[in-house]
């Protein structure tokens, strides 16, 4: 008597429970084509704290998953699914969390069925010849690639050796040896622009400002005073002055002596003159190279 209170008990729980279970799984249908598509849904009686499984076939493959959808105080997750594969497969037990506990739907079985050929309706034709395929740009790329590196190559040649070389003949400007005086009134006015002084520069300045004037002494009067000390160069003056073969006077080789004699200061003791003796300095350069000549050899005096 007990035994049977206990059965009717059990199947009394299981009805209720088939009546209103947590998770359920659904198919469309059990029966497919090979290719044919069909929907897989899990439902689930709640909306809160609940994860749903990666869903996870073998022998069929899934088409599409929807976005999970609440219906009714229920989720509802729905899979497109497919198979490719004649036979039976089964979709597992999917495990469904709720607030942290498990359910487990059921497993479905679904069997995937052949198409059947008659072969003895399928009309036949006869061979065909293999067609060729059309060109596409692939099959000329590597000609086309080789084209332009080759008129590259051409283009590069003949711009190198031809129009380059014309442009630098036509380009290439023609000099004019300036005479001594000329030189050095154009460098004395380069090194104004410069503005060496005037930026605390006064030592390259005077190194400057003193090679001018050697150079203008050598060019003009054939004295290499550029490989002579200060004091040899005043000195050759001061003879070439009193065998008269220059025109210039003491004064003038005076002025050279101290001109000298400062930018000797300026470039080894560190002296710093005021800017209206660097001032001065530069206008008695010039008027140094004005007055300091060699004397023109006359006719008269050849004969």
């Amino acid at each position: 008597m007990g035994k049977r209170i206990l059965y009717i008990l059990l199947l009394i729980s299981t009805f209720a429970f088939g009546q209103n279970p947590k998770v359920k799984a659904q198919v469309e249908t059990s029966q497919i084509r090979i290719g044919e598509q069909f929907s897989y849904r899990i439902s689930v009686n709640e909306v809160n704290n609940v994860i749903l499984p990666k869903l996870q076939l073998q022998g069929l493959e899934i088409i599409d998953s929807a976005k999970v959808d609440t219906l009714q105080n229920m989720l509802i997750q729905k899979y497109i699914i497919t198979g490719f594969d004649s036979g039976a497969f089964y979709i597992p037990q999917q495990q469904v969390f709720i607030k942290n506990q498990a359910y487990l739907t059921d497993s479905l079985l679904i069997n995937v069925a052949t198409v059947p050929v008659d072969t003895t309706k399928i009309k036949k034709y006869p061979i065909k010849s293999i067609k060729k395929e059309p060109y596409v740009f692939d099959d000329f790329k590597i000609y086309i690639y080789i084209l332009l590196a080759a008129l590259a190559i051409i283009g590069f040649w003949i711009y190198w050796f031809v129009i380059r070389k014309r442009k630098m003949e036509e380009d290439t400007p023609t000099y004019r040896v300036l005479k001594p005086y000329e030189e050095a009134m154009f460098k004395l006015s380069e090194l104004d622009k410069k503005l060496l002084w005037q930026n605390n520069k006064v030592k390259e300045y005077y190194s400057e400002l003193t090679e001018i004037i050697r150079n203008y002494i050598e060019r003009e009067l054939k004295i290499p005073a550029l490989e002579k000390t200060s004091d040899e160069i005043i000195e050759v003056l001061e003879d070439f002055n009193q065998a008269k073969t220059i025109n210039t006077s003491k004064e003038n080789i005076q002025k050279l002596k101290d001109l000298f004699t400062e930018a000797d200061l300026v470039k080894f003791a560190k002296s710093k003159p005021l800017a209206s003796e660097i001032e001065e300095d530069r206008k008695d350069v010039e008027e140094i190279i004005h007055n300091l000549k060699p004397k023109e050899i006359e006719k008269e005096d050849v004969e």
